[in-house]
């Protein structure tokens, strides 16, 4: 018997729809990221992307466990010396929520080209509304 390698044509992607509403930020993107890994699927090879295509809505309704709104920070280098710039997560939930769910949901993948390619399957919206219906896709209950 022969091992299954799935090829790079041969991919079957779905899309899902992920509510981040009420659930903590960590689970929603741990579900992101293994959909959008296809880890999922029985078809799995490790070297080919074969991932689905992942939408997350409500990710300003998302919730922060503990106290890591007041002391967990986003940290940023612009390149020049002492250019260290820092945002807690309290002021970022408040004003980009997206950027906290990618930032979460890319150190989820792998760093390296399946990753970055992963990571453009991935739709983030602050509300309830998305603008991908055409595709219908499929809700994931968490």
């Amino acid at each position: 018997m022969t091992t299954f390698m799935e090829k790079a044509g041969q991919v079957d992607r779905k899309w899902y729809v992920i509510d981040a509403a009420g659930k903590p930020l960590g689970r929603v993107a741990v579900t992101a990221a293994t959909l959008l890994r296809g880890k999922q699927k029985p078809t799995f090879t490790p070297h080919v992307d074969c991932g689905d295509h992942v939408i997350i809505i409500n990710c300003a309704q998302a919730v922060l466990t503990g106290k890591k709104l007041e002391k967990k920070m986003w940290r940023r280098h612009t390149g020049w010396i002492g250019h260290l710039k820092e945002t807690d997560y309290a002021t970022l939930m408040a004003t980009r929520p997206e950027k906290a769910m990618e930032l979460a949901v890319s150190g989820m993948l792998p760093h390296n080209t399946l990753g970055r390619q992963a990571l453009t399957r991935l739709r983030v919206v602050a509300g309830a509304e998305h603008p991908h219906q055409a595709q219908k896709p499929e809700v994931l209950d968490i």
